[in-house]
């Protein structure tokens, strides 16, 4: 099985072309999506996170509220990495396991993990190639402002927080700008997952 690591930052277009690559064939798993798994009540993650937290980050119902956690970490950088430590450990162990599941289904698959942090985690070294979605900048903060019914300001803010795009391609091996129509952008898709079939073919050979 190919196994593709997809990231990019926040508002860039990721799930549009995660959503492609899966009605092309390709099995897609979302970091994010783990993430929520891990940190339910009974996980792990979970009662780490209230203990380095505090119960103020629960919703009524005892469950992780990541409305009362983001402001949190998103404005200071250590507890930024409080928590990444304590997340994603847990994450990739999950990951591994899905991905074990994929392989054992359909050995000569495509496999997709996305996830918003894995070059910063380092994650993206596991897998065989590397795929990092972007788009303009001005794009990006229209996006993002439009998602969150946020400002430009706090727009600007959550983007600054992360990894530039422009340093994320710098670790790619292969990239989609989304800064276009979803036309042309599904065009783009469709030719790279063209490219990743032939990848799969040439590690199996």
């Amino acid at each position: 099985m190919l196994k593709v690591g997809l990231t990019g930052s926040i508002a860039v277009g990721k799930s549009f072309v995660v959503s492609v690559l899966a009605e092309l064939g390709c099995v897609v798993f979302d970091a994010d999506k783990i993430a929520h798994s891990v940190m339910e009540p009974g996980r792990a993650a979970y009662n780490d996170l209230v203990k380095e937290f505090g119960e103020g980050i629960l919703a009524a119902d005892g469950r992780i509220d990541r409305l009362k956690l983001g402001p949190i970490v998103f404005a200071d950088a250590e507890r930024r990495k409080r928590l990444n430590e304590i997340v994603h450990p847990r994450v990739i162990e999950e990951q591994n396991r899905l991905l074990a599941e994929a392989e054992a289904r359909d050995p000569r698959g495509i496999a997709i993990i996305d996830a918003a942090l894995m070059i910063e985690s380092g994650g993206y070294k596991r897998f065989d190639k590397l795929i990092v979605v972007y788009c303009d900048r001005e794009t990006q903060v229209a996006r993002l402002m439009k998602r969150n019914q946020i400002t430009r300001e706090d727009a600007e803010r959550r983007i600054s927080a992360q990894m530039s795009s422009d340093e994320k391609r710098r670790y790619s091996d292969y990239e989609i700008d989304t800064s276009r129509t979803f036309d042309e952008t599904r065009q783009h898709v469709v030719a790279l997952y063209q490219q990743l079939r032939r990848d799969r073919q040439t590690s199996a050979d």
